[in-house]
């Protein structure tokens, strides 16, 4: 037995040993200071902190850190700081060392990220407080005084996401709900693009690991067709810019699994109506003396030679680069067969910033003394961590309203050029300049016309503010904004405002109370909020200091009513809506709500339908969907789609109230769906529809909805079905109607 231990040691030891001479490698063969020795002694310190230590795998824990450098290393392009800071992000919390001791070994840069990825460890999704906004802001507060702490905390997830087969699935389900959530949107804003792709398809395959697996299998299938246009589409260009002189080099890029999935999603078409799966980039060196712009434009001269241009979709992202740091030019031309191929035209230093972020080159390498859009981006973050959200979910969705996708470029009446979300308005705008001009904003000229402060700015327009000392913000202007900046500053304005109409409301109800002899007390409180159907006191106060209440009514409520013997009995507490009458009790009359196992499966069978769980309203899952389960307060236990909207937030914020959950056979519960056909509007179509629903697969229809324009039609079908094989059946065979182009659920 001790001999076969010692084999075991020796081969963990060899594995180990063999990672970190994978680690030096990467990082010698990079254009980095050579800190080597560095790098060794930060490894050794944190091998032998972390030694016997396993991960859930069983795999030793050092592994982990050492992947982490890789990541850091080899995919972000970052120096020897970085890689120490990776190996030892997990010591001070996970052993006995401290930020100090890393200090006095290290030195104070490596401590100061150290200590701030220890600060985040988990960040808002530790599982003992994701349900606290604090340790995001101790996140984004880390963030904005080293990029480099976000960087490191991204490549620790991008690791953890590549080993979460061995995660229970309700862990599996928050952590690929907050990394889609949090993480892959801002490793996109910091221009990680890779990076971004690779989570987001890791978290859709925990989430939806079979439409995962079908999506996959359906490209590996249109494999051989796709290289034979690639190559039939690329060989001209090949000869074109190697007849300019160009040193040069294609590359093939295939959309991601998740990004053809939310295509189809989003725009309600099937796999095969994804046109867009393949693209082409031109990757080139440039020449001296002329500048890189210059060159990029002479590439698609060339190229709109040979293919011609698509008139509205070409991106100049050259002149005007993303504020992520992203540049390169797009063009869509069509190609053989009658294909629209997407091309982008990069330069080697174009492409570096693409595939590593323009974090990577930031400041603290190159000195820069220009304030760049990722120092903006920085300055809004703290302006929001100066007031933050006291409600996690949203402070969350304040903070992801900067992580934008887009941004469009508009000017001042000066001619300057400014950068703003995608989907802003005139007041966000007028917000971004500065609050002052947004609080007094009466409107707007765009392109010297007046338009209202709800307009929705294009890129290129130029736009004036107009103010007016007199003008205050309404509480309407919070739906005309979409940038987080303009968000924050109109929520805290109409929080001071709330705080004297809620001192105000607070005083008026003590006051009736006092003048029939009634404390304030919580079942008091509790019976008034009831009565104006209010969740939390401080709404009630607010509408009471507005005077939108009729407070006369609180003496009749709280009129002494007649006991019965039955009275005890009959106060139960019911889920859902007066009018959803079937729900069951969420509380057994006991009082003692039974407790629900987080850590296993919950199979949804028809026996404990609205007994064990309820289906949510949000998403209207059905059997056949992917779902997950939420217990709420009360131990109830609350099922959603997986990529509900709702359910997305839940995982973000409430990870440790996840619960795996599998239908069972669901064949006589019945659920009423929406099946979207459209097609030609053709005599007799109606009647072949009808008959493959009602006749051929005998299903009920409750409701039809037609729309017919220039000899199309769009009909809407409530349908009652058993799981979604009845609705693929059903699609299937509605589709072998001639007329018809696409059918299609109606996802809620």
């Amino acid at each position: 037995m001790p001999e076969d231990h010692e084999l075991t040691t020796i081969s963990e030891e060899e594995q180990i040993q063999n990672e970190f001479d994978a680690l030096l490698n990467d990082y010698l063969n990079s254009n980095h200071r050579k800190k080597a020795e560095l790098i060794t002694k930060a490894f050794n310190f944190a091998n032998n902190a972390h030694k016997g230590i396993k991960r859930r795998s069983g795999e030793p824990y050092i592994l982990h850190p050492l992947a982490v450098a890789r990541i850091v290393s080899s995919e972000i392009g970052m120096g020897s700081t970085s890689i120490c800071a990776s190996l030892l992000h997990d010591v001070v919390e996970d052993t006995d060392y401290t930020v100090e001791d890393i200090e006095n070994l290290f030195g104070k840069k490596i401590a100061q990220i150290v200590d701030g990825l220890t600060k985040i460890s988990g960040g808002v999704f530790a599982q003992e407080a994701s349900s606290q906004a604090e340790n995001f802001r101790k996140l984004l507060l880390t963030m904005s005084e080293d990029i480099r702490v976000i960087l490191i905390k991204i490549a620790d997830r991008l690791h953890n996401m590549r080993t979460l087969g061995s995660m229970p699935p309700a862990k599996q389900y928050k952590i690929a709900g907050e990394t889609e959530y949090i993480y892959a949107p801002l490793a996109h804003r910091l221009g990680l693009f890779r990076i971004k792709t690779e989570l987001e398809n890791l978290s859709f395959k925990y989430d939806h690991p079979d439409t995962y697996a079908l999506i996959e299998q359906k490209l590996a299938i249109d494999k051989d067709k796709r290289d034979l246009f690639y190559k039939e589409f690329t060989e001209p260009i090949k000869v074109k810019l190697t007849e300019m002189g160009y040193d040069f080099f294609l590359k093939e890029r295939i959309k991601s699994v998740y990004s053809i999935w939310y295509k189809m999603t989003t725009r309600d078409i099937p796999f095969d109506e994804v046109y867009d799966i393949l693209a082409l980039r031109i990757i080139f060196t440039p020449r001296q003396g002329i500048s890189e712009k210059d060159q990029c434009w002479m590439l698609y001269s060339a190229i709109t030679n040979i293919y011609r241009p698509h008139p509205e979709r070409i991106r100049d992202w050259v002149g005007m680069p993303k504020a992520n740091g992203y540049e390169a030019l797009h063009v869509t031309v069509m190609g053989p067969r009658g294909k629209w191929v997407e091309v982008q035209i990069r330069s080697n230093r174009m492409n570096d910033i693409a595939e590593k972020g323009l974090a990577a080159h930031w400041k603290y390498k190159t000195g820069e003394s220009e304030e760049s859009e990722l120092d903006k981006w920085m300055k809004t973050i703290k302006e929001i961590l100066e007031n933050p959200e006291p409600n996690a979910i949203d402070f969350i969705d304040t903070f992801k309203l900067n992580l934008f996708a887009s941004e469009i470029f508009v000017f001042t009446p000066k001619g300057e050029i400014k950068t703003i979300a995608q989907g802003s308005t005139a007041l966000d705008f007028a917000f971004s300049l500065h609050s002052d001009l947004g609080m007094h904003c009466i409107g707007a000229k765009v392109n010297h016309k007046l338009v209202p402060l709800s307009y929705k700015l294009n890129s290129g327009d130029q736009i004036e503010i107009l103010t007016s000392k007199k003008q205050n913000p309404q509480p309407e202007w919070v739906e005309f904004v979409s940038t987080a900046r303009a968000k924050t500053k109109l929520k805290n304005h109409f929080k001071k405002e709330d705080k004297f109409f809620i001192n105000e409301g607070q005083k008026k109800i003590e006051e009736i109370l006092a003048a029939i002899n009634i404390n304030p007390e919580n079942e008091i409180m509790v019976r008034i909020m009831n009565h104006y159907r209010y969740s939390q006191r401080n709404a009630l106060f607010l509408q009471a200091g507005k005077n939108a209440l009729n407070l006369d009514e609180i003496k009749l409520i709280l009129k002494p009513k007649s006991s019965s013997v039955f009275g005890k009995f009959l106060k139960i507490p019911f889920v859902g809506s007066s009018t959803d009458n079937k729900k069951h009790p969420t509380v057994p009359i006991d009082g003692n709500p039974a407790k629900i196992d987080r850590k296993k499966t919950v199979y949804l069978t028809e026996e404990n339908a609205e007994i064990a769980y309820n289906l949510a309203q949000c998403c209207h899952p059905i059997p056949g969907d992917d779902v997950l389960g939420f217990v709420d307060e009360s131990e109830k236990l609350m099922i959603h789609k997986r990529q509900c909207k709702i359910a997305a937030k839940l995982k973000t914020n409430f990870g440790e109230r996840l619960v795996s959950a599998e239908w069972a056979a669901h064949k006589s519960m019945v659920f009423e769906e929406i099946l979207e056909i459209k097609g030609i509007d053709k005599k007799g179509v109606m009647i072949e529809i009808l008959k493959v629903i009602s006749e051929d697969y005998s299903v009920n229809i409750s409701k039809i909805n037609i729309k017919t324009t220039a000899g199309i039609f769009i009909g809407r079908f409530n349908i009652l079905v058993h799981d979604t094989e009845d609705i693929e059946n059903l699609c299937k065979n509605i589709k072998k109607i001639k007329e018809i182009s696409s059918t299609h659920r109606v996802q809620i």
